[in-house]
């Protein structure tokens, strides 16, 4: 290279799925097989009603020009309609709703707007690694805080406290929680709240798996007394409505905070197009059936992944909720080094699981399965795994 990279990479790597897809799609170029249970890309395509939306939208003329940064009305009118029925949250369609392409978009958006270099951002750990990425890339500083399986998965708040908290900003959490599958509990966002008024820190929740296999109703942080005032909420149609590709998310909350999202987003993008808005009003529109369907799949998926996860020694959790299964290897396993047996399962059986620890050092010792591959290629990882490995 001919200048050098800037000082914000420092500290910052590819994204772990960027570099191991990459592998992957070595081995299949080379004519191997590879069933790949590690990312959470939805195979199953929206509803049919969707993708005809979509089609019929982009043969308008009038649709393929620049669009409002704030989405049009119809959608956000839609996006309002559905939290409101899904999550008895009520919401202004104009003030409290930011459509986005993807809510990882958002992360970034939020982070820009109100991270200043060197304030610092509560990330649980495990969690989504871009929280830890993109507050690294854009000079704030990461402040772990644990959630550990001996808590189920949720935080102790006494721990939190010990922290110096003088300079943190914002804080993530993400409940149905990824990648452990705790499911999402109103008195534990009651503590994040109470947490966050005591100490001025800004609520950042990311929900995208509440309606994948969960055994309540969907919850959002929003619908909890006093959380308008330190919380705003994420959501995105990739996994609820099996449009990943799509890049459709929305940013919910009060006027203040979208606004300042809003004046970061009109300087980065242009606008979503508008067959994907129409289609996506669509997608919200579905009933309660279509996702009773999406998620009888699931469930058939995650019975298999029991049967993997059985067969290899590991145990887990069957109260998780999402699109994964985080698991780890039953105390007489002779499975020491996760990571070395997720290469040896790839190289011999040409099967691929997630190690924890790409999402935090409390992951360590664990592996998740996605449920983003069919049935029979299910059973085929089975039959492979049922053969007799040295560890």
């Amino acid at each position: 290279m001919i200048i050098s990279a800037a000082d914000r990479l420092t500290g910052v790597k590819a994204y772990y799925f960027a570099q191991k897809l990459e592998d992957i799609r070595g081995m299949i170029a080379e004519g191997k097989d590879v069933i790949n249970f590690g990312i959470g890309s939805p195979d199953l395509p929206p509803d049919e009603s969707v993708i005809q939306e979509l089609s019929d939208s982009a043969k308008g003329h009038s649709n393929h020009g620049y669009q409002a940064y704030k989405g049009i009305p119809e959608l956000r009118e839609e996006m309002a309609n559905w939290y409101k029925s899904t999550y008895n949250v009520q919401l202004d369609a104009k003030d409290n709703i930011l459509p986005m392409m993807g809510s990882k978009e958002g992360i970034l958006h939020v982070t820009l707007a109100f991270v200043n270099p060197g304030d610092e951002v509560l990330v649980p750990n495990p969690g989504y690694p871009t929280y830890t990425s993109l507050t690294r890339l854009l000079g704030g500083k990461t402040c772990y805080y644990d959630l550990k399986e001996s808590n189920n998965w949720y935080p102790d708040f006494d721990e939190i406290e010990k922290q110096d908290l003088s300079k943190v900003k914002i804080m993530w959490l993400n409940y149905p929680h990824m990648p452990t599958g705790a499911p999402a509990r109103k008195d534990v966002f009651e503590q994040y709240i109470a947490f966050a008024k005591k100490h001025k820190i800004l609520l950042c929740h990311d929900n995208p798996y509440s309606l994948v296999l969960n055994k309540q109703r969907p919850i959002s942080i929003l619908s909890l007394k006093g959380a308008d005032e330190v919380a705003i909420e994420f959501n995105s149609f990739s996994k609820s409505h099996n449009m990943a590709g799509w890049r459709v998310g929305m940013f919910l909350g009060k006027k203040e905070y979208v606004d300042l999202a809003l004046r970061v987003k009109s300087n980065i993008d242009s606008g979503m197009f508008k067959g994907i808005q129409e289609a996506s009003i669509k997608a919200l529109q579905l009933d309660n059936a279509w996702h009773q369907e999406r998620n009888a799949i699931y469930a058939i998926r995650r019975e298999w992944c029991y049967k993997i996860l059985d067969l290899l020694g590991f145990e887990y959790n069957t109260s998780q909720e999402g699109l994964f299964v985080w698991a780890k290897p039953k105390a007489d396993n002779a499975i020491q080094d996760i990571p070395a047996f997720i290469d040896k399962i790839l190289a011999e059986r040409h099967v691929f699981f997630t190690p924890g620890m790409i999402f935090g050092s409390n992951g360590e010792g664990f592996i998740r399965l996605s449920l983003c591959v069919p049935e029979d290629r299910m059973k085929k990882a089975y039959d492979r795994l049922n053969v007799t490995l040295q560890y």
